[in-house]
């Protein structure tokens, strides 16, 4: 909703700046979601008088204005025909820039030379009328400031209201919020109308055949007005505020809806059949045509507004075209009523139809305030449209509100808050609320809520409302005693060791909803029997994109990279850290603790001391080498016996530990990608928490510093390309009697000198001993008994020429 802030002035003493009110909404629990600074530009545009108005010599339809700035004379070439001479008008002159962008230059039209421009008020963003020129009042002196002049400058506050808030979806709503919140009293607008000897009762008749579904109902009548457009000062608020202005008696119901939250509805009283409104519910299969010219199929639960010939209304949400305001209507009735929120609710969410009646109807209005809305109405309609108020209103109101009377104990609400207010100050804050208090005891306090708190049923709710006036910022952050068992204490630990490693490695953590859409399992490509798709499905979901939960993080991980793509951020590592849920044979589902992240783009980038390169397998590789070092766990394998779902089948690896597997790592297929529209390689890693928690090493021991030196040897081997060089590295360290102190892969060549299914790796060995310096011999008979285990068990060979060293 956008809210005025002039306008709110009006009923309430603002002394803060626009930011300190906007932040004060917010921590009151309405979220000001933007502030915009209307009419700023226009302190450069002069109120000027036209002089002389001459027909353009060379163009027909434009004419050569001469105006006075109160400083100077200048002449302007126009193509409006509402001035005359002596009318004010707002003049720009070059190198001014209006708010939608355009700038101001001296120019010359067909060899006339225009210093300036006259404005109509859609190109200074007042209104969006564009019929002509705006005429000004002539009362202002020509030289002042547009803006000065006619108080133009304004903040436009856009207030988001949660669903319960509907008493704030008017200024006076949320000028009353801000009394309470600065402790200033507000004042409602005074009714002041001549009303003439014909009784209205005499003139018109309601009738409410439905009570529940329309407990009140009011009208009022004018004679004799005259439609025609609102005054500038209306037209601008509403605009200010998203209505669009359509004529002066549709814009003052439009205006009393903003103002006081109460919808109104005017029909045109000569053509209700029999003078009278019957409320009352449709019948099955009506048609019905409303204002947006469209033909509507009701049922028999659609609350209606009918005449004594047939429905002119559909009750709380849009009138009828055969009763609408049109320019030669002379005799208004206007509606004002209360309409049950469920009864409003349902035929609007049947009908595909929302409006701002129906937002408020259907969220409950104020029912004690149907009359003090009808009768501003009128008097504004006297106003500005002319015409004679009947005497009287004609208020049907079977069953008068009476306000709940609700306890509220102060200890309790301390209680809930954390805090330790006295039941007086409780008493003062929800009196500023305009609600009846009366103190029962040192305790207790007995709370009447008044008629637009429709939110306010129990006593939490007033511990709400305390808790706002103090200001959420206010209450003292506490955190429940709790004894958490060991293991979620470990699993807290883990977490926060592995996001800390992740985040130093230039990870950055997403958090995405645990709601997926069960497509999520088709573009992951898996199996008709997969785990991926044993989904728990949600009973009420938001929309089919979440309705179940879900059975892997990689689908969010993805949609996290395509959203960035769209934007031109194709270079990411993310990771999240949640639970998975995989529907079992029980009630529960079972929930997995997962750790995923995700590298897609540059491995590196390109440095003066280093060329750019692609992520690959190995950087995701490196990630969970790291991770699985710093937690302790050493010996983990990477085997490929049986492909990942999502992931390329020629660029995986799962990852056991003792033969149990406790993550997977690779490239996404190339279909998978293709199912997301992304073009990049994206490499994914997954950690399951479970299985890790009984392997790391809690506590780090010291290690001493050797004392004896290492020797290194190199050996160049051939082997299959089919052999994993793990295997290699397996079995030098088995066969190195517990003297192999590293063992580091430094070259890897394919090519022309060796058979194409073959692979030439190097390896260099540091064998070291915490006892005594070891000799030649010594390493020589270790180094010998490696190379033949590795002839044995794959078959592999030395390559010629090998790199053989050593040093002490």
């Amino acid at each position: 909703m956008k809210v005025s802030l002039n306008w709110l002035k009006e009923f309430v003493d603002i002394d803060q700046t626009p930011t300190d009110l906007a932040e004060s909404l917010t921590m009151a629990g309405l979220e000001v979601e933007g502030l915009e600074h209307k009419a700023q530009n226009l302190n450069d545009v002069t109120v000027s008088r036209i002089l002389d108005i001459k027909p353009h010599p060379r163009a027909d339809r434009l004419s050569i204005c001469q105006l006075y700035t109160g400083k100077q004379e200048v002449s302007v070439v126009c193509g409006a025909k509402n001035i005359t001479k002596g009318d004010l008008v707002p003049l720009a002159l070059p190198g001014i820039t209006l708010p939608n962008g355009m700038l101001i230059k001296e120019t010359k039209i067909r060899d006339e030379i225009s210093q300036g421009m006259l404005l109509a008020e859609d190109e200074m963003g007042l209104t969006d009328d564009h019929t002509g020129i705006m005429i000004l009042p002539d009362d202002l002196i020509p030289g002042q400031t547009l803006s000065n002049a006619m108080d133009l400058e304004d903040w436009i506050l856009d207030v988001t209201l949660t669903p319960n808030r509907i008493d704030c979806a008017s200024i006076v709503g949320i000028a009353r919020e801000i009394g309470a919140l600065t402790k200033k009293k507000i004042t409602i607008p005074e009714i002041h109308i001549e009303e003439s000897d014909i009784l209205i009762e005499d003139l018109a008749q309601v009738d409410i055949l439905d009570t529940q579904g329309c407990p009140r109902y009011a009208a009022g009548l004018v004679d004799k007005v005259k439609i025609g457009p609102s005054p500038f000062w209306m037209r601008y608020r509403l605009h200010s505020c998203g209505i669009r202005p359509i004529n002066n008696v549709v814009d003052i119901t439009n205006y009393v809806l903003i103002e006081l939250g109460q919808p109104l509805h005017a029909f045109d009283y000569h053509r209700l059949g029999d003078r009278r409104i019957e409320v009352k519910r449709a019948e099955n299969g009506q048609a019905f045509a409303t204002l947006d010219d469209q033909t509507r199929y009701l049922d028999d639960q659609t609350l209606m507004i009918c005449d004594g010939k047939g429905p002119v209304a559909l009750a709380g949400i849009m009138g009828g075209l055969d009763s609408e305001i049109k320019e030669n209507t002379t005799t208004v009735l206007i509606e004002s009523a209360y309409f049950n929120p469920t009864v409003i609710r349902r035929s609007s969410k049947r009908l595909s139809l929302t409006t701002e009646a129906s937002y408020r109807f259907e969220r409950g209005i104020d029912i004690g305030g149907v009359d003090l809305a009808l009768k501003r109405s009128l008097m504004l309609i006297q106003q500005l449209a002319g015409g004679n108020i009947a005497r009287g209103i004609i208020d049907c109101y079977p069953e008068p509100w009476s306000p709940p009377k609700i306890i509220l104990r102060a200890n309790r609400a301390n209680e809930i808050l954390g805090t330790s207010i006295a039941t007086k100050q409780m008493a003062d804050y929800l009196s500023s609320l305009t609600m009846a208090v009366k103190v029962v005891d040192q305790n207790r306090m007995e709370v009447s809520p008044p008629s637009f708190r429709v939110d306010i049923t129990r006593e939490a709710d007033l511990v709400e409302e305390v808790a706002r006036l103090i200001g959420y910022n206010n209450i003292p952050v506490t955190l429940p005693a709790i004894r958490p068992a060991e293991e979620d204490v470990s699993e807290l630990v883990l977490r926060d060791r592995i996001k800390a490693m992740l985040v130093g490695m230039g990870f950055i953590e997403i958090i995405t909803y645990s709601f997926i859409s069960p497509k999520s399992a088709d573009l992951l490509i898996a199996g008709e029997k997969s785990n991926l798709r044993s989904f728990v499905k949600l009973l009420n979901p938001l929309s089919q994109d979440q309705s179940v939960m879900r059975t892997s993080l990689i689908p969010g991980l993805l949609s996290t990279v395509r959203l960035n793509s769209l934007r031109g951020q194709d270079d990411l590592r993310i990771f999240e850290w949640g639970k998975t849920y995989i529907k079992g044979e029980g009630e529960l589902p079972q929930e997995k603790q997962v750790l995923a992240a995700l590298i897609t783009g540059f491995g590196s980038r390109q440095e003066w001391y280093q060329e750019g390169r692609e992520a690959d397998f190995f950087d995701i590789k490196g990630v969970v080498e790291n991770i699985l070092e710093e937690l302790g766990i050493e010996g983990s394998e990477y085997k490929r016996n049986n492909p990942k779902e999502g992931l390329d089948p020629h660029e995986y690896a799962r990852i056991h530990f003792s033969g149990s597997e406790i993550g997977a790592i690779g490239r996404v297929s190339k279909e998978v990608m293709e199912g997301y529209g992304l073009e990049k390689s994206a490499f994914i890693l997954e950690l399951y928490i479970e299985p890790l928690l009984s392997l790391v090493a809690w506590e780090k021991k010291f290690t001493p510093l050797a004392k004896f030196p290492s020797v290194r040897r190199d050996i160049s081997v051939i082997i299959s390309c089919s052999t994993e060089t793990a295997m290699l590295v397996s079995i030098v360290k088995e066969m190195g009697k517990g003297l192999v102190e590293s063992v580091d892969i430094f070259d890897v060549y394919q090519g022309k000198q060796i058979a194409p299914q073959e692979k030439a790796l190097a390896l260099r060995i540091s064998y070291r001993s915490n006892k005594k310096t070891l000799t030649d011999d010594e390493i020589n008979k270790i180094h010998e008994e490696v190379i033949d285990e590795i002839r044995r068990q794959t078959g592999g060979r030395l390559r010629e020429g090998p790199k053989d060293g050593n040093s002490r």
